[in-house]
């Protein structure tokens, strides 16, 4: 997140936009006390669709470039081999100090 003091904010306006454009907030400081921000407006995102953006700008996550295919979607995850009980595992992971 950049800062800026409202001096650099008048001086370099085209600038700060351009960033924000970018997906970056800018946060504007008036005597070192923040006292604004400028972000970036999401036209028509959904909820679910603004927290995911404002991730990606945070660089947590990375959205897919393309479509997963459709088999993947269609077909169930192969289920586990082991059968028995989840609390016995733990119990034996815990035993073997893991």
């Amino acid at each position: 997140m950049k800062t800026a003091t409202v001096s650099e904010v008048k001086n370099r306006l085209s600038e700060l936009l351009r960033r924000v454009r970018r997906g970056e907030s800018v946060v504007i400081l008036d005597r070192e006390t923040p006292i604004a921000r400028i972000e970036p407006i999401a036209a028509t995102l959904s909820d679910g669709d603004e927290r995911l953006s404002e991730l990606e700008r945070a660089g947590v996550l990375r959205r897919p470039t393309r479509k997963p295919a459709a088999d993947i979607l269609r077909t169930l995850p192969p289920m586990p081999k082991v059968k028995g009980s989840a609390v016995a595992a733990v119990l034996a992971e815990r035993d073997e100090g893991r």
